[in-house]
């Protein structure tokens, strides 16, 4: 059988001159190569990991990665899984499969096999895997699925199963939240996804499986689920936070909670909706401090923070935030909105909803079932002497009218647009119906922007990039090193802990106006605009990957040529 270093070198994990080094950190200290290995800075717990399965003929897994059903984890107590370091990955016909990074540990295995009525069988996994996911599926919320399921006996379980006929069990849920347990169930969720930085809660019903996924950084990641049981009593418990109708369950309807944290005040906008196999809810977390950024905490280069701050310093005229739900939109215009709140003006803002009061500024939510909406906001807003007006979202012809209407009788408008970069929103308004001249001589700048996920600072480590990263970023000899995320418990094993945001800033200059006034596409825009200097959302995002911010892969997974 070959051994550990064998196995390292064999698939060019090791060089020869390390592997002299680890024989000879051995014979200096007298322990095995087990021992030795993790703390030398030159190995790669994975790769590590991968060379014991090798070694042992065991499978090799990412337990932090998988999507571990309750009925599984239920396998393993808490206690279990943190005294001996393993996580139960596998469950068929009686055999438990265990994750560990010591399976010669014998003593501990042992010990498991006349605890657990299952017989046993070994994954590997590398240290850092374990305590990632013993701490995301054995974590607080985990903990409270446990909790729940012993405050309920085996006849209540079956009382309040959904498989008890759908009148039953209607009714069983909208009891069950009001009791303690479910209470505690979707807390505990909420402050989970909380810690875990998420900006969403996804609570979704499948025919076989209830899934609970957190996005964070941008990116859905799967969590442990309550039992499928439960899930109508945790879907009207939210329902009943949210001030919504628990009985009404036929059609989508949304709400708003706020609870305490920790001592902290937490918003969540709440949309629930009916699907073939039940409700699901999505909870967003609306999070004060992430919309209380200054413009030069943004991620803008300081060129742009330059002529950003120069362009919504104008008296009069219309400035277009753009990017899909979930880019970072609000937060810009907060950000901006904060620039210019000076008693000497006065703003007023209509929004869908308000995700955080700005002190001084006048704020009104838009509310389609009293035919109030973004239209009818404006023309109420102009009414009342502004100076700067925001204007949540231009959705149709009527509220961008009115919006570049306010822009040309004096007032400084900002609102946002869904296009996918910053030429496209003047073709967009152009499409909507709003003659070319009226937007050409309105909209002096855009500012698209999109989110990607900063690399862990904890786990980072430098690489020379593929040839496809190559190709894809162009020649750059500031390329040659960049830096990606390993994945550690700060990061819970993914490699990226956080977001940075890329822009796009088009300021309309005459050459800009006369194309939209002759109304040309939105290519032949772009190309005049970076003639003229703008960084494109692809070049912002190659510039923060060679400063170590985030990786081309990210780069390349929202932004397009160019």
């Amino acid at each position: 059988m070959e051994n550990i270093l064998q196995i390292m070198l064999h698939h060019h994990w090791l060089t020869g001159e390390q592997a002299d080094e680890v024989l000879a950190r051995q014979k200096e200290l007298g322990l095995p190569l087990e021992k030795i290995l993790p703390a030398l800075p030159f190995i790669d717990a994975e790769q590590l990991a991968q060379a014991i399965a090798l070694q042992l003929r065991l499978p090799y897994c990412k337990p932090a990665e998988l999507p571990l059903s309750p009925e599984l984890l239920a396998a393993l107590s808490p206690r279990q899984a943190e005294k001996f370091q393993v996580v139960p990955v596998g469950l068929a016909e009686n055999r438990l499969t265990l994750a560990t990074a010591e399976p010669l540990k014998l003593e501990a295995i042992d010990t498991l096999r006349e605890l657990l009525p299952y017989k046993i069988k070994l994954a590997v996994a590398s240290a850092a895997q374990i305590r990632t996911a013993i701490q995301r599926f054995y974590g607080a919320s985990l903990e409270s699925v446990a909790a729940v399921l012993e405050d309920l006996n085996d006849a209540e379980l079956t009382q309040y199963s959904s498989d008890s006929g759908a009148e039953i069990a209607a009714i069983a849920s909208e009891t069950m939240a009001a009791e303690a347990p479910i209470i505690r169930l979707v807390n505990t969720l909420i402050s989970g996804a909380f810690k875990a930085g998420a900006s969403d809660i996804h609570l979704e019903p499948f025919e076989d499986e209830i899934k609970v996924r957190y996005r964070v950084d941008g990116v859905l990641q799967e969590t442990a689920p309550p039992p499928k049981n439960l899930f109508a009593a945790v879907i009207s418990r939210i329902k009943l936070m949210a001030g919504m109708d628990i009985t009404e369950r036929r059609i989508p309807q949304d709400g708003r909670i706020r609870i305490q944290l920790n001592g902290r005040d937490l918003d969540l906008r709440v949309a629930v909706a009916p699907t073939a196999h039940g409700e699901a809810a999505v909870l967003r977390i609306l999070n004060r401090a992430n919309l209380l950024l200054g413009l030069d905490q943004l991620g803008l280069s300081p060129e742009n923070v330059a002529r950003f701050e120069k362009l919504i310093a104008r008296p009069h005229g219309m400035i277009l935030v753009t990017g899909p739900t979930g880019s970072g939109k609000t937060t810009t215009l907060y950000a901006a909105l904060q620039k210019l709140n000076e008693p000497t003006r006065k703003i007023i803002t209509v929004e869908d909803p308000i995700e955080y009061q700005l002190k001084g500024v006048n704020q009104m939510q838009v509310n389609p079932k009293l035919d109030f909406t973004f239209a009818q906001g404006l023309r109420t807003i102009v009414r009342h002497d502004p100076d700067i007006i925001l204007v949540g979202e231009i959705r149709d012809r009527e509220t961008a009218e009115m919006a570049i209407q306010s822009a040309l009788t004096g007032h400084l408008v900002f609102a946002t647009l869904h296009t996918n970069d910053a030429p496209t929103a003047f073709t967009r308004l152009v499409d909507m119906g709003v003659e070319e001249f009226l937007v050409a001589s309105t909209v002096c700048g855009v500012l698209a922007q999109r989110l990607v996920r900063r690399v862990c600072p904890k786990c980072q480590t430098p690489y020379s990039p593929t040839p496809q990263e190559l190709e894809i970023a162009g020649p750059d000899p500031g390329l040659r090193h960049l830096v990606r995320g390993k994945g550690c418990e700060h990061c819970n094993g993914i490699g990226y802990r956080g977001q940075v945001g890329l822009f796009e800033l088009l300021i309309a200059s005459e050459a800009i106006e006369r194309l939209i006034m002759e109304r040309r596409h939105s290519g032949m825009i772009r190309e005049r605009a970076l003639a003229e200097g703008m960084t494109s959302l692809r070049q912002d995002g190659i510039a923060k990957a060679k400063q170590g911010l985030t990786t081309i892969a990210e780069v390349m997974r929202v932004t397009r040529d160019g």
